[in-house]
């Protein structure tokens, strides 16, 4: 079998996910996320192992070929400490079933600080009810604090604001209101 070739050092994910705000019951790990179950970095390869297929059950991806994959990923690749894409993958069928992406974004504020911003968040629905969306999401929090971050952003729609807050995410008491001018 060849070597996958990450998007990041799996090295990233060796961090206590008892930091994060999310509480598993029974108890998970990123190292034993469920039976069968592997979290990992986003690889390559996982082209042919369904991520843009789990991304469909999220929102409208289009048709990508491996060429404009390999590019994007390598473009992706070479932005290092800025693109962490975290997968989980059931290796008895070789499929890509989760995923949260946290974008890192370099300030002037806060003393040249980073945000992260968490994004693309889905696990396939036939494995809903198993606390993966709780841990990829929740990997992200202590993701982002080792890689520097003085917070941690999302955004959802009013159906998904209690699942966060359950998490520990809290709406901001600021007149910003998240807005989006679609191009």
């Amino acid at each position: 079998m060849a070597e996958l070739d990450y998007l990041f050092s799996p090295e990233n994910l060796d961090i206590d996910l008892e930091l994060s705000s999310a509480k598993f019951n029974p108890k998970l790990t990123i190292s034993e996320p469920g039976e069968g179950l592997k979290v990992r970095p986003l690889a390559k390869q996982d082209y042919e192992k369904g991520f843009l297929q789990l991304l469909k059950e999220l929102t409208s991806v289009g048709n990508i070929s491996y060429d404009a994959w390999e590019a994007r990923f390598d473009e992706m690749k070479q932005c290092k400490d800025t693109y962490f894409v975290v997968v989980i993958e059931d290796i008895s069928l070789n499929k890509i079933i989760g995923a949260s992406t946290l974008v890192v974004e370099k300030k002037f504020i806060h003393e040249c600080g980073k945000v992260g911003r968490v994004e693309d968040v889905v696990v396939s629905n036939e494995y809903r009810g198993r606390q993966l969306g709780k841990l990829a999401v929740g990997i992200m929090q202590p993701l982002a604090k080792k890689l520097g971050c003085y917070k941690v952003t999302l955004n959802c729609t009013d159906d998904m604001i209690k699942y966060y807050s359950g998490l520990g995410y809290k709406m901001e008491d600021s007149n910003a209101n998240f807005m989006c001018l679609r191009l």
